[in-house]
């Protein structure tokens, strides 16, 4: 639907000075037009929903009561920040949201001076924001603005992370004056799990007035008054009870809460207590719903975490369908097929249960599917834990995020040449989520580790002969990638089989010219070579199958029986095509004339589009592996626009 919601408050907001000039009245009316405008604008792009519905009144709270950009507001991975874009001078480009040359679904320092720091990836909020405390009592000036006051917005689920209680075990140590707001929802892209949950949960059952919770805690003094004196009287009632906040004071913070992050009555005498007394590091626990105020989205099972375009009337999305199943069910369903037929195969995911396809597998097998939270760390060294048991662990982690647990992958894992299976999704471009979720450095990293396979599924019929080799494969780590999105529509086998290890396959056959595909760029190839043949050049295309170990007989093949070779990945430089490189150097395979040309990913970040439009910009598609072809064999090409 493109019919815009009424806001005649929201229409005076151009900048967040603004909110100084409005009634805690017309905050609150601000509050509800403002949800109104995001449903609006996400309707209309797509993207992340619910965690926006859930901080509407905090980010007007905290944007009239603090002095943004001075204070640094610092939204702890970024899913949440579309209603703090519409308030910072961004709501004539919000419907622009995750388009090409559009605004970015997360927070960015170059779009904004109100995005102090970007974020995409989870729990690095407390640590930036102690960064910028420390630079401001040391004088730092990294703008025009000066840096006041830094306040970070951390979800509990982010808040499970490792690197979170790394932040603040620092920051109570060093004792800056310092705001982290706990938006506490129980639910992050998943529900969230383990002991920290269970915790936060504990603070507020049954005691809903935040004012006995800070009494407890001897914060009594960083109340408003209309709740200090009941705190007061509440203070020896609750004396020797087990309290709430103990586990954040023990790190050195000032706690109050829990309360509403719903209630403006509550969070803006809070926040102004805080702004104006607070002289050390403090916690502020706030409650809210995960899209709140927006009834599609409530009843969502992830609460409408990331949506496609929808009508705003009835939250329908607007959703192509495809014959092609996801990689992702692919995946999950070749696993639990294997699983039904070994008992020692384990799955094991950071927080991401859904998005692995890992939530059907705990379906079947409970007992055998461990979600340890955002903790990729912890994640990869588990698995090496239940590997070394005599388990046959699948680690299940977006490309992306894996790079979170890498020193575990070498420290924990290669080298001690322990048998963890690497299921690597969204490899590769990924669209509206742009570089920070871009699948880009996975072959690389990981392919120059002694010890480790690596393997990238051309289609989804190969993603399931590849879970096949994962699970019999006990010598060593190994990985194996794919991408987002459907697969190309292949005939799918009944069952996998797993794959000769270092083997790819010859998919055409030619004698002129070689490409060799690594990944799911394979259907490009095959396209490029069509059009090569129109030109009288024979073209082999084979499918490389494995960055490592490499098929040195195929490769050797091909370097010696055509003029041209050309490899072709998803991934950045110093991955596949470096290896053949590297090996073809060592034979002496160019000396006699071969001529040799490596596509990549091109040496920069490659910002938020259209898939399509992501590959036009890397180079990577059928008329580009042509013109690479055409350009080593002298042919002259116009030059593609980007």
């Amino acid at each position: 639907m493109t019919d815009r919601p009424h806001t005649p408050v929201l229409d005076r907001v151009n900048l967040p000075s603004d909110l100084k000039r409005l009634t805690d009245t017309e905050l609150r009316a601000l509050a509800d037009e403002l949800r109104a405008e995001t449903i609006s604008a996400v309707s209309v792009t797509g993207g992340h929903l619910g965690a926006g519905l859930g901080v509407v009144e905090l980010t007007v709270a905290l944007h009239a009561v603090f002095d943004t950009p001075r204070d640094r507001l610092i939204w702890d991975v970024g899913h949440q920040c579309y209603p703090h874009k519409i308030l910072t001078g961004r709501r004539d480009r919000i419907r622009t949201l995750r388009q090409e040359q559009g605004l970015s679904g997360f927070t960015k320092r170059s779009e904004s001076p109100f995005d102090p720091f970007g974020a995409a990836h989870s729990s690095t909020s407390i640590s930036a924001a102690l960064g910028f405390a420390v630079a401001r009592d040391l004088g730092g000036r990294p703008d025009d603005w000066g840096i006041g006051d830094a306040i970070a917005v951390i979800g509990d689920g982010a808040m499970s992370a490792g690197m979170a209680f790394e932040a603040m075990n620092n920051a109570g140590h060093l004792g800056k004056r310092l705001i982290v707001i706990l938006n506490d929802n129980e639910m992050s892209i998943a529900p969230p799990v383990g002991a920290l949950s269970s915790y936060l949960s504990r603070l507020y059952a049954g005691v809903p007035f935040q004012e006995l919770r800070a009494a407890a805690k001897g914060a009594v003094d960083l109340l408003p008054e209309p709740f200090r004196q009941g705190a007061k009287r509440a203070k020896e009632a609750l004396k020797g009870m087990a309290v709430g906040g103990t586990l954040f004071e023990e790190l050195g913070f000032s706690y109050v809460g829990p309360i509403d992050g719903h209630d403006l009555g509550q969070l803006l005498p809070v926040l102004r207590t805080v702004k104006a007394r607070a002289d050390g590091p403090v916690l502020i626990h706030v409650l809210t719903q995960k899209g709140k105020g927006y009834a599609p989205a409530e009843r969502a099972a992830d609460r409408g975490h990331a949506t496609a375009k929808f009508d705003v009337l009835t939250g329908a999305q607007a959703k192509a369908k495809s014959n092609a199943p996801s990689y992702t069910r692919v995946f999950a369903d070749a696993l639990v097929a294997t699983a039904q037929v070994d008992p020692r195969v384990v799955a094991v995911t950071a927080a991401m249960p859904d998005g692995t396809g890992l939530n059907l597998f705990a379906e079947r097998f409970p007992g055998r599917c461990f979600d340890v939270g955002i903790a990729e760390q912890h994640a990869v060294t588990f698995a090496a834990g239940l590997a070394a048991g005599g388990m046959r662990p699948f680690c299940a982690i977006y490309s992306t995020f894996l790079q979170r647990g890498y020193d575990q992958v070498v420290h924990d894992v290669a080298i001690q040449r322990l048998p963890v299976r690497f299921a690597i999704d969204r490899a590769g471009l990924v669209g509206a989520d742009g570089a920070t979720h871009a699948g880009a450095f996975d072959i690389a990293f990981l392919a120059n580790l002694p010890g480790f396979t690596v393997m990238a599924a051309a289609d989804e019929a190969e993603l399931v002969h590849m879970v096949a080799t994962a699970a019999v494969h006990d010598d060593g780590p190994i990985a194996f990638r794919y991408p987002r999105g459907e697969g190309v529509g292949v005939e799918m086998p009944a069952a996998g089989t797993p794959l000769a290890i270092g083997k790819g396959r010859v998919m055409r056959q030619g004698d002129r010219v070689a490409i060799l595909s690594f990944g799911t760029r394979l259907s490009e190839s095959l396209k490029a070579a069509e059009a090569l043949s129109a030109r009288g050049i024979a073209t082999t295309v084979a499918d490389a199958r494995f960055a490592k170990p490499l098929d040195h007989d195929l490769i050797r093949q091909l370097a010696t029986h055509h003029q041209v070779l050309v490899t072709v990945e998803e991934g950045v430089i110093g991955g596949f095509g470096s290896h053949v490189a590297q090996y073809l150097a060592e034979q002496g395979l160019l000396d006699g004339g071969l001529r040799f040309r490596s596509m990549v990913l091109p040496d920069t970040f490659i910002d938020h589009a259209s898939p399509e439009a992501m590959y036009r910009i890397a180079g990577l598609q059928a008329a580009d592996i042509e013109a690479m072809v055409l350009g080593a064999l002298g042919v002259a090409v116009a030059t593609r626009r980007a």
